[in-house]
């Protein structure tokens, strides 16, 4: 698969992460795609996958996406970025905190015909559960 394509498909993917587009997003994993998630689990298949980005936009529904870094090696791909976002919706049983976060995420991606097959997503889940107030950190020292 050519370099250009999967560059593509990963714009195209934090372009729908940014139109808060749950539908597109899905649409350009293949039809029993897998997602592991440390948020969502194991998800496999579009209605799985597009359900879980909505659940995650109501959670956070300014959410905005920004790429970091890109490794290729066709037809997998490492891709680096950040997210940032308000806490407005009920997550993880906690109501709506206001409050803002920001997350570094890795997501190692497979691609069949130039779709997503398979999707690790990596991230600082401990931090985002600390910044949203549903763990405590207690200051060493």
């Amino acid at each position: 698969m050519p370099r250009a394509t999967l560059e593509a498909l990963i714009k195209r993917q934090i372009d729908a992460w940014n139109r808060h587009d749950p539908a597109s997003l899905a649409q350009q994993h293949t039809p029993d795609a897998i997602v592991e998630s440390p948020m969502f689990a194991n998800l496999r298949g579009r209605q799985a996958i597009e359900g879980s980005n909505r659940a995650f936009l109501t959670s956070f529904p300014d959410a905005e996406f920004a790429l970091d870094t890109v490794v290729i090696d066709a037809p997998r791909m490492a891709v680096f970025l950040k997210f940032k976002a308000t806490h407005v919706g009920e997550f993880f049983g906690l109501p709506g905190t206001n409050k803002h976060i920001q997350v570094p995420m890795a997501r190692f991606v497979t691609t069949e015909g130039g779709l997503i097959a398979h999707e690790r997503r990596i991230y600082d889940f401990t931090g985002l559960l600390v910044q949203v107030g549903v763990l405590r950190a207690t200051p060493v020292g």
